[in-house]
């Protein structure tokens, strides 16, 4: 199945009927093609609204929690965004169409190289990939407009909190990998955090340290 037309506007009714109803990001999420990031026998469920299993034991997210996640980030065109698992790539390149410059890390060396092949081929040149501990961020880079986690996490991670410039925003799924997690955004004021709990969702863990490949 290729993401010709008819593919692309199921595809979108899907994410409507989710409730995604910003205009950019729906725009993004058609420009990018879900089946450029997913190999092997999945390849043929890319455009289903369903998390897929990708290279080291991770996930690419289901398309409505990408979309969600992305319109929750609220991402201006001059803004810089930390991505903190890049997995697939998918949702470092949805990123890519709406901010002016995109930071993702993962943990596994594997994926990010996988991601780099395919942000080329797409010529998505304001992407930036790194093999690191995401929970630590890219202290480098600092500060970020925005931050999103797309791995669960206890708590929202100390450093990525400081490298978040004040009016700035973090979405993130929070809680144990076994019990309920709850996706949440994070808005840094000068007096401090608002948190606001958005959804119920379901994640791999925040890991720290690298992986072995």
């Amino acid at each position: 199945m290729s993401f010709d037309a008819e593919a692309k506007m199921q595809f979108l009714f899907a994410l409507r009927s989710k409730g995604v109803t910003d205009t950019t990001v729906l725009s993004a999420m058609e420009k990018v093609d879900r089946g450029a990031f997913i190999r092997g026998y999945f390849a043929e469920r890319a455009y289903e609204d369903m998390p897929l299993p990708i290279a080291c034991g991770q996930t690419i997210s289901q398309p409505s929690v990408v979309a969600l996640m992305t319109q929750a980030l609220r991402v201006g065109p001059r803004d810089k965004v930390l991505e903190v698992g890049t997995g697939s790539g998918y949702q470092a390149a949805i990123l890519s169409h709406l901010a002016r410059r995109v930071y993702t890390v993962d943990r596994h060396r594997r994926l990010v190289a996988a991601s780099r092949a395919v942000f080329d081929t797409l010529e998505l040149t304001n992407i930036t990939a790194f093999t690191a501990d995401g929970s630590f961020g890219l202290p480098d880079q600092a500060p970020f407009d925005r931050i999103i986690v797309t791995a669960a996490a206890e708590d929202p991670p100390g450093p990525l909190l400081a490298q978040l410039k004040i009016g700035g925003i973090m979405v993130l799924p929070v809680g144990q990998s076994d019990t309920v997690q709850h996706l949440i955004r994070v808005t840094r004021h000068e007096g401090g955090f608002e948190y606001d709990e958005l959804r119920p969702v379901r994640f791999v863990p925040l890991v720290e340290g690298l992986g072995k490949d």
